[in-house]
């Protein structure tokens, strides 16, 4: 039985989501609701009575809850009870989604509202509860009780997610500049609730909806293929064979893209017999499914038109034959069916050396052995083992059921942790093997026998090798970079997707939601998100603060004795931008220091050492910005001697380190050109 599982969305309506803000056209809510109406329109798709759907409304001009009776809730409204929405009533709720004149109303009271609403449609059956904050903190909060509230939420089993417009994410990359302090203060406050919520999630509502972009794969549950014996040899008239009692899951699956419908347009005079049913998946819109009836006809001289109407009962089955039609009789048609019967018995073996992978004939299933079944998991393990000492394959003839036609599959034995199996494939049989054969490609045989291997249809060795130079260039195995810079591989299969799929996908939804826009156009592969990239950071299995129990500064000082470490050690740790900015200021100050200090050039190196770190790290942290505008600065104090004096010799030493600025062929998020870089690398005339 599939999940039951309630979500409520709370939707800021107040009037300062009115405003467009970032340098976006539309306004605020209706870019927030790009990522509310693709979830929304994703549970509509699977038209499922246990996925239910609630709406709360945040700064309402009206106020209608349960709880409106107590202080605080008001200009808080219930749009739509907890239940399963249907096109009907995702077009009745977007008609109600619209900015309010109000600035009133408090997130935490509708977050209260929104769990009073799981728990009376829920009560304590077992169900997945959501809650969907989407704000721009706009509005007052009282921040008092919100540790009874996460409190409640951890008791209740719901996920709270709060997706705020324009909220700042430093690990996505993202501040808001000159931030009122009101919503400061409400983004403050959603954090501190969420830091106390177990699986919360606090985002920026950029973040999410440039994931809107990225497919997501759709997981299905394990389906049986089949269940019982798996022998070698027959057991009846042998009581040596073999017989171990196994389950047979799909592994892989093909994925469709969504099918169309044919449909009509309604009529007020419609019959009882065209219109849509009440639970249809239609419901409420203006076309009825259509009714297909077929007639079947035949050549008679003597009816009216020349054809005469024939039941279907009396029509036989014909087969093509070139350009004749063959009939075959049912009782001749019974004799060519296999009759067959529940089995799955092995065959034979072959090496791995001896087997071609394009033999591989369709998807791929998963054996083990029955669960709780100990006798059969250490046959089957007994089996597996074997096979992967003789380096070799079995192949087995498998009927899922009685009757149906019999298939030849590869079985490769797989050991993974904490689980012992066979992945299998289906085979070809002999008729589907077809054999051509084509003229060699290094030599030509003429008709008299001789043969060539220099001819004008013979590639030259220069095409040969540029032919060989070409395949290589085209191995995506070395292609991309991991985030140490290495080469790695490039569109793995875990992140590559059937680009139909989820085009039609999203050209359904986007109809469903917004019938009047036209389809848009085909997003880009999603783009590495740009902000500092986050680090795994190691915790100690006892999860004890060692820093704090050794006494060492937590606030991450960059020291002039040990500058290096002492960055990186900052950097590693740093989870805001504050932070990040932090360290990179005194690097700088301790660079300017060195300068400064320096007899002659005696600790040029040092600094050059300094600079190049921090060259270094704020790439790897995707701040080039950070580096770029710190290297201008340096540049001018260099010039106009405020660092000692004549200082120009240094900026001699970036150059030829290579230490100016961070051009985008060095970091896809830089501002800075090459020929940028180049120009501010390479002048050298005073400022003055």
């Amino acid at each position: 039985m599939a999940d039951k599982e309630a979500t409520v969305f709370i939707l800021d309506l107040g009037a300062s989501m009115a405003q467009k803000h970032s340098g976006r056209e539309e306004s605020d809510l209706d870019w927030a609701m790009c990522y509310v109406w693709d979830k929304i329109t994703d549970i509509v798709a699977a038209n499922r009575k246990t996925l239910c759907v609630g709406v709360v409304g945040l700064r309402t001009d009206e106020t209608n809850n349960r709880l409106q009776d107590g202080d605080g809730y008001e200009n808080i409204s219930v749009i739509q009870e907890l239940s399963q929405i249907t096109m009907s009533g995702l077009r009745a709720l977007k008609a109600s989604v619209k900015p309010n004149e109000t600035m009133s109303g408090d997130a935490v009271s509708a977050i209260v509202v929104a769990i009073d609403l799981i728990g009376t449609f829920t009560k304590k059956l077992k169900w997945i509860r959501n809650i969907v904050l989407v704000t721009d903190g706009q509005g007052d909060m009282d921040a008092d009780d919100i540790e009874d509230i996460a409190k409640k939420i951890n008791d209740s089993g719901i996920k709270l997610t709060v997706l705020g417009v324009d909220f700042d994410n430093p690990a996505y990359g993202f501040k808001e500049e000159d931030k009122p302090p009101t919503k400061a203060t409400s983004e403050h406050t959603l954090k501190a609730l969420i830091n106390q919520c177990e699986g919360g999630t606090f985002a920026t509502m950029a973040e999410a909806i440039d994931e809107l972009d990225t497919p997501r794969v759709k997981s299905v549950k394990p389906y049986k293929t089949y269940d019982g014996a798996l022998t070698l040899g027959d057991p009846e008239k042998f009581p040596a064979a073999m017989n171990i009692n196994v389950e047979r899951y799909f592994k892989t699956h093909l994925a469709r893209p969504l099918t169309a419908s044919t449909v009509v347009v309604k009529s007020e005079q419609a019959t009882q017999s065209t219109q849509t049913l009440e639970d249809d998946p239609m419901d409420g819109i203006e076309f009825s499914a259509v009714k297909q009836a077929r007639t079947y006809k035949v050549n008679d001289p003597d009816a009216p038109g020349g054809k005469r109407d024939v039941e279907f009962e009396s029509l036989a089955k014909g087969y093509e034959y070139g350009r004749t039609a063959v009939h075959i009789s049912e009782s001749e048609h019974n004799i060519t069916k296999l009759e067959t019967e529940k089995s799955f018995s092995i065959v034979g073996f072959i090496p791995w050396t001896k087997y071609e992978p394009f033999l591989n004939m369709g998807e791929v299933c998963v054996t083990h052995a029955r669960k709780n079944d100990t006798k059969s998991e250490l046959a089957l393990s007994s089996l597996i083992w074997a096979l992967l000492e003789l380096e070799s394959y079995a192949v087995a003839r498998i009927v899922t059921k009685d009757g149906k036609d019999p298939l030849l599959v590869l079985m490769a034995p797989q050991l993974e942790l904490g689980l012992e199996c066979f992945y299998d494939i289906p085979l070809p049989f002999a008729e589907d093997v077809r054999s051509y054969q084509f003229p060699p490609l290094d030599r030509v045989i003429t008709v008299s026998g001789q043969t060539l291997k220099t001819h004008r249809l013979l590639p030259s060795d220069e095409l040969a090798k540029a032919m060989s130079d070409y395949v290589d260039a085209m191995d995506l195995a070395t292609y991309g970079q991991d985030e140490e810079g290495n080469p790695a591989e490039y569109a793995s299969i875990d992140e590559t997707f059937n680009p139909a799929i989820h085009r039609v996908n999203n050209a359904v939804k986007m109809r469903a939601a917004h019938p009047d826009k036209p389809v848009p156009e085909t997003p880009a592969i999603p783009p590495k998100a740009k902000g500092r990239r986050t680090r795994e950071t190691v915790k100690p299995i006892s999860g004890l603060d060692v820093d704090a129990l050794l006494g060492e500064d937590t606030k991450r000082t960059v020291s002039e004795e040990n500058p290096v470490p002492d960055f990186k050690r900052a950097l590693g740790t740093a989870d805001e931008m504050d932070q990040i900015e932090d360290a990179a200021k005194q690097m700088g100050n301790i660079v300017r220091s060195l300068i400064t200090d320096s007899f002659g050039d005696s600790k040029y190196a040092q600094a050059t050492e300094c600079l190049g770190v921090m060259r270094e790290e704020l790439i790897n942290m995707d701040e080039p910005e950070m580096y770029n505008t710190f290297a201008r600065d340096l540049k001018k104090a260099l010039l106009s001697g405020a660092l000692g004096g004549d200082r120009r010799d240094f900026w001699f030493k970036v150059r030829w380190s290579r230490l100016g600025l961070i051009d985008q062929d060095q970091s896809e998020v830089s501002k800075v050109t090459h020929e940028e870089a180049e120009e501010v690398r390479a002048h050298i005339v005073l400022l003055d």
